[in-house]
């Protein structure tokens, strides 16, 4: 396997945020082809899930970001994805996340791995500001993009997701430490 050199390894108190492996993707492909996916374009057969997975690792290469997987830090488990994104025709750059694994929702580990990607994000690339995209009806990312201290900004047609909402993140200065 090759890896991606340079892509920062964060920690959380039970996480690890990582660059992705090629082992990630029967995980994310699982999510991806489930219901689970429904507000990020989904389900998705296996060649668009690849797609979207090689999407993530690219974005690294491209834009010298991109979403980390998170990891369970005792098990090593890949959970899910959150971080800094910004693809070719969004509105600027977000900070996103998805969980993977249905045993990892409702324990706060969204929010863990999605602060300390936004904390990174403002910390080394310099990011004064950033917004989550969320599909309209995906009251768990609302909830979560409000625990992180956003506000609902706006709502708009997108081709791919229907009606979103972009979410602002209170600026650097706001953010805990």
């Amino acid at each position: 396997m090759i890896a991606l050199s340079g892509i920062p390894r964060l920690e959380t108190e039970r996480l690890v945020l990582r660059g992705p492996e090629t082992a990630d993707f029967e995980p994310w492909a699982e999510c991806a082809a489930s219901d689970r996916s429904r507000f990020i374009g989904g389900p998705l057969d296996r060649g668009l899930a690849w797609r979207g997975f090689c999407h993530m690792t690219g974005h690294w290469l491209h834009r010298g970001y991109s979403m980390f997987v998170f990891a369970d830090k005792a098990s090593g488990e890949p959970l899910g994805m959150a971080g800094p994104w910004f693809p070719e025709g969004w509105p600027e750059p977000e900070i996103g996340w998805t969980i993977w694994s249905r045993a990892a929702e409702g324990r706060g580990l969204a929010y863990e791995a999605a602060s300390a990607a936004r904390r990174w994000a403002y910390e080394t690339l310099g990011w004064t500001t950033a917004i989550s995209l969320i599909a309209e009806g995906n009251a768990r990312s609302a909830a979560l993009a409000t625990r992180m201290g956003a506000h609902l900004e706006t709502t708009k047609a997108d081709q791919i997701h229907g009606q979103v909402q972009t979410w602002r993140h209170p600026g650097p200065e706001a953010v805990p430490q």
